[in-house]
């Protein structure tokens, strides 16, 4: 279970027009995922990191049975659910919300815009894919009316095989994301320099 933690840099939410959702990788932290802010042209946005109880949004695989990786998975969306709703009360948009996240967020990440896909400003997801031990169409509703995503990762990866990436990327297509996908022959489980060249330019290039 998580309870409501989320850590913010950047400009106050109040003042800012857009806002930048950052969710850390297993074992990490919100303050961890913020420091990659430094690496992006989102000067002007809020930043809003949610923080996971334990350092992990959920305790098994991302190619687990969701029912293996509940309550947390839920629970974890909620936490999400949450933090754009909190976005939105303060004036900002959903086409003006930005997500980025590593591995086990960027995991969380796809599956909650999935879920809820309507137009973004944009999503980046370093080295993730759908939840669950198959694809589960009937969880994903909405139209991402062209909102850019980019989902990068390294074949191999130790974590999230590039087959779950092109069946996830080949699906947000179909609801209508503008998806860049770059697959980075033993790039390892990080994040390089060339992807978050390519996410400044596809996502940020216009907005710092």
């Amino acid at each position: 279970m998580h309870s409501k933690n989320i850590i913010t840099a950047g400009k106050q939410i109040s003042e800012a027009t857009k806002a930048l959702v950052m969710v850390h990788g297993r074992g990490g932290s919100g303050e961890d995922i913020l420091s990659l802010a430094a690496h992006l042209q989102v000067n002007n946005f809020a930043l809003l990191a949610p923080q996971a109880s334990n350092n992990s949004w959920y305790p098994y695989s991302f190619l687990a049975a969701p029912a293996n990786n509940e309550p947390g998975l839920s629970t974890a969306l909620e936490l999400l659910q949450t933090t754009v709703n909190e976005i939105v009360q303060n004036g900002i948009p959903k086409e003006q919300i930005y997500f980025a996240g590593f591995s086990q967020g960027a995991c969380l990440t796809l599956e909650f815009v999935t879920r809820n896909a309507t137009k973004y400003g944009g999503v980046a997801a370093f080295t993730g894919g759908l939840i669950g031990d198959k694809i589960y169409t009937e969880n994903y509703k909405g139209d991402f009316a062209g909102t850019p995503v980019f989902i990068g990762t390294s074949d191999p990866d130790p974590h999230v095989p590039v087959e779950r990436v092109n069946a996830s990327a080949a699906l947000l297509e179909k609801m209508n994301a503008a998806v860049t996908k770059k697959i980075y022959p033993n790039m390892g489980h990080t994040i390089s320099q060339d992807e978050i060249n390519l996410v400044n330019t596809l996502l940020f290039k216009n907005e710092s």
